[in-house]
């Protein structure tokens, strides 16, 4: 039997169900290949065609996996996904199963898919999801901060000005932020941060979750945008402790309290703020202004 073929997209095994297609979105690990849904194996296997972020990478996570992808295997990245997701949508139509997989994480969530999800509702195809680790979710949970409420914001602007207009918008959300960065942009982004939501709000940097060297720093912005300055390498999860009213004031008040506690007990005070200053993470010459008003009030 002739193979079918659509928009240069053959099928394996040549036939045609006559239903309606499916589009699995398979969610891959973030760094450990033991961490994905035993599903997976069975998915990659079963597919029509298997759209992959990386087709070699894809080839040596099945190869971990034990799985046998009989299907035919094409790229699907930033640069190709809308011709490509055009292409695959038609293949769904004709009652096919295509499997969407990135890099790393969920498709369409910072990665390519949404493109091609939004194709295929319209299309009225059935779109289901292969539940796997996520970045988002591991980095909330270790950070230590609230995770009852939060919101997703992807990747800052690269442009510093673009940046600080997008984080100058979140100044006053309530709920708790997660970011994805690069980690050449992680120092200048902490900075950013720190000038949009003071250096002394609550933040973890979660560096190569779920691999061999993972790491979760936890501190001030200030803090950990001049720990950052040393150079950081590996995927960088960032999350940000959402606005508090009156908090800023009465965090700074704590550490006026601080300093003079351990000007009392004979700390000579410029020692103190010193002290005081560099673990919140904010300016030395910030608090010490404070400090000198609050000495000077009657």
């Amino acid at each position: 039997m002739q193979k079918h073929r659509l928009m240069g997209i053959p099928c394996h095994n040549g036939q045609v169900t006559g239903d309606g297609g499916r589009l699995v979105l398979a969610g891959a690990p973030i760094g450990q290949a033991g961490d994905v849904s035993p599903r997976l194996r069975q998915a990659l296997e079963d597919a029509d065609v298997v759209a992959a972020e990386d087709t070699r990478r894809l080839r040596r996570l099945a190869t971990e996996l034990g799985a046998e992808i009989t299907g035919r295997i094409v790229s699907y990245y930033d640069q190709n996904e809308a011709g490509r997701a055009r292409e695959l949508v038609e293949v769904l139509r004709e009652g096919r199963t295509v499997v969407v997989i990135t890099d790393a994480g969920m498709p369409g969530v910072s990665d390519p898919g949404y493109r091609l999800t939004r194709l295929a509702v319209e299309a009225g195809v059935t779109v289901t999801a292969l539940p796997g680790p996520s970045a988002v979710t591991t980095a909330l949970a270790v950070s230590g901060l609230p995770s009852d409420r939060f919101c997703f914001e992807g990747f800052p602007p690269r442009k510093p000005g673009e940046r600080a207009r997008r984080l100058a918008a979140l100044a006053d959300e309530e709920r708790t932020m997660v970011f994805f960065e690069a980690p050449h942009r992680l120092a200048s982004s902490l900075t950013a941060m720190a000038e949009a939501f003071g250096p002394g709000r609550g933040a973890a940097v979660c560096r190569e979750l779920t691999k061999t060297y993972e790491e979760v720093r936890r501190g001030g912005l200030g803090e950990l945008a001049a720990w950052a300055e040393g150079g950081v390498k590996g995927e960088i999860t960032v999350v940000v402790a959402g606005h508090v009213a009156g908090a800023e004031e009465h965090d700074m008040d704590a550490l006026v309290a601080q300093v003079d506690r351990m000007v009392a007990e004979g700390t000579q005070r410029k020692l103190a703020v010193a002290e005081v200053a560099k673990g919140a993470g904010i300016p030395k010459r910030e608090l010490y202004d404070l400090v000198h008003r609050r000495s000077a009030t009657p």
